[in-house]
């Protein structure tokens, strides 16, 4: 059985925020640059669909790559608390959004993805989908900073 992760955004000026689910399931909110026409380390990804996999590496220690990204490669999920300092076009899951690019309890969001991950990345069957946020109960969600 496929995964299905989904990553619905909220774009600002300043940042982007999200509500990432699991075959349906909230699962943590994200933080991320904004969207500056998917430039190089200071933008987002485009919206779209992406195959993920595990990744390892000293700095992140095990953490997820987001594959086939359009002109940009290793764009991670891994932990960080402020987009701006943290992340250069990476993807940053956060237990609270305390403000515009500001999320805190990154370390335990990154834990909960992972393990709710596991079993399934190994075999390539996760996709991300990355989409606008339409829905107001999912908009709200975002909105408020917490689920």
């Amino acid at each position: 059985m496929e995964t299905k992760v989904c990553l619905h955004r909220i774009y600002f000026d300043k940042a982007t925020h999200g509500l990432l689910q699991i075959n349906g399931k909230n699962l943590s909110l994200v933080i991320e640059l904004p969207w500056i026409a998917n430039q190089h380390s200071i933008s987002c990804i485009p919206e779209g669909t992406y195959p993920l996999r595990n990744r390892y590496s000293s700095r992140f220690k095990e953490h997820i790559e987001v594959l086939e990204v359009p002109n940009r490669s290793l764009i991670l999920f891994h932990p960080g608390n402020n987009a701006q300092r943290d992340l250069r076009g990476c993807l940053a899951p956060v237990s609270e959004i305390i403000g515009m690019g500001w999320g805190n309890n990154s370390k335990i969001a990154m834990s909960k993805l992972l393990h709710t991950l596991k079993q399934q990345l190994p075999l390539g069957t996760v996709t991300l989908t990355i989409q606008e946020a339409t829905s107001e109960t999912i908009i709200q969600h975002i909105k408020k900073g917490k689920l």
